[in-house]
């Protein structure tokens, strides 16, 4: 089974402060409503959207999606 997006990218976790991508993991980690299981980009994207007042930007998720992609 593929790893979803959100193991992947808990691996950013408690990082350098400074580091947006850190930033953005510390933020889904803390998330409860994050959709923990998916690996569709639609379905995570309008969640945060919507839900993802911790995410600076949509840059950032594109960015650590496209290197989930690359490294899945």
């Amino acid at each position: 089974m593929a790893r979803s997006f959100y193991h992947y990218l808990l691996k950013f976790r408690d990082g350098k402060k400074e580091d947006p991508f850190v930033r953005f993991a510390n933020g889904v980690y803390h998330d409860h409503g994050f959709p923990k299981e998916s690996t569709d980009y639609d379905e995570i994207s309008r969640y945060l959207e919507l839900n993802g007042d911790y995410l600076e930007s949509m840059t950032i998720f594109d960015e650590a999606w496209e290197q989930f992609l690359q490294e899945a």
